[in-house]
């Protein structure tokens, strides 16, 4: 199992340069650490998560590391041109000595991201697989003709050509077209923190029965702290995990009421934001409690890569919590 790194950008502070390099000095610290890879999110409209520019802060990245891994956890490909898109992560992988990985998603539950983008939130995930193929294409191939429901070209050829002869593809997605799709291609898929370990062992049967050589790369973000003490550790967590489960239950809530399809109901067995269920399915308490979550998730889902989100609101606390995982909990499990 690798181990890495998930970054949310997050504006703790209300100090949007002190919180995006806060989080390069987390991934410079992860590569110093021997972490493999550094996943970033994206986000809109939102005052604390700073990553809307995501292919942008990993160019950036790039820049100031040299071994770790960079993924993109994920691009919401329903709100960019797929055509730029491939030029970006052409670009990106040259850029990180071909060092990306190509994580994408559809996106939610925000709907203002729907509204603004202009993209009927049930329509998002059928525009997502659409413009996953066609960068595919546009990639590795010359003069490419597309003519799908949403996007279309003629005999188009992009450049750069990406550095990698095939960037890893990862999709962050629970439903069955979209696992459908990821193991005819032999893409891996992604986990994010409040899903629940029922949907996720679903979700990879449900592509191990179709494709079963190719999800032995499955990446689980998890919010994460180690502490001397689980009580520590719950303490310092707390407060982060608190304020993202107020937010969430709140958008999701919004999203039920205003009926809005292709999202499945918000519970315990599939995905949940209450506080008590995500301390619990985190990796958060002392180094042994530690320890044996990270043992059951690889138990039932065989992971590929655990990417771990500190969820202090203190640099230094976050940076202790990598370095105790580093020399007590990594080489136990």
């Amino acid at each position: 199992m690798k181990t890495g790194l998930f970054c949310n950008y997050e504006n703790h502070h209300q100090d949007s340069r002190r919180a995006i390099f806060e989080q390069v000095a987390l991934v410079r610290q992860a590569e110093k650490l021997g972490f493999d890879e550094a996943w970033v999110t994206e986000h809109h409209f939102n005052e604390v998560n700073l990553s809307s520019s995501i292919l942008l802060l990993m160019a950036h990245l790039a820049g100031v590391t040299s071994t770790i891994k960079l993924g993109t956890a994920a691009v919401l490909l329903p709100f960019h041109n797929p055509i730029r898109v491939a030029e970006d992560i052409a670009t990106l992988d040259n850029l990180c000595n071909g060092r990306l990985l190509f994580g994408v998603a559809k996106g939610g539950p925000f709907p203002q991201h729907n509204k603004h983008f202009a993209t009927p939130m049930g329509e998002s995930r059928a525009m997502m697989l659409e413009a996953l193929a066609l960068i595919q294409k546009l990639l590795y191939e010359t003069d490419v003709s597309f003519n799908g429901q949403y996007y279309q070209c003629d005999r188009l050829t992009v450049y750069p050509k990406p550095l990698q002869q095939e960037i890893p593809v990862y999709l962050a997605t629970g439903d069955d077209a979209g696992i459908e799709f990821a193991a005819k291609h032999s893409f891996a898929l992604m986990g994010g923190p409040p899903f629940a370990l029922e949907r996720l062992k679903k979700t990879v049967q449900t592509y191990r029965a179709l494709n079963s050589s190719g999800g032995e790369k499955f990446v689980l973000a998890r919010f994460f702290y180690v502490g001397k003490t689980y009580d520590e550790a719950v303490s310092e967590a707390l407060p982060f995990i608190r304020y993202f489960s107020q937010k969430m239950t709140a958008n999701s809530s919004q999203v039920m009421q205003n009926g809005s399809s292709g999202h499945k109901q918000f519970d315990r067995t599939n995905i949940c934001f209450d506080e008590d269920y995500l301390i619990e399915n985190s990796i958060i308490g002392d180094v042994a409690t530690c320890r044996d979550k990270i043992k059951k998730f690889q138990d039932e889902l065989d992971l590929g890569t655990l990417a771990l989100k500190p969820s202090s609101f203190a640099l230094q606390k976050n940076q202790e919590s990598l370095q105790r995982y580093n020399q007590e909990v990594q080489n136990y499990v």
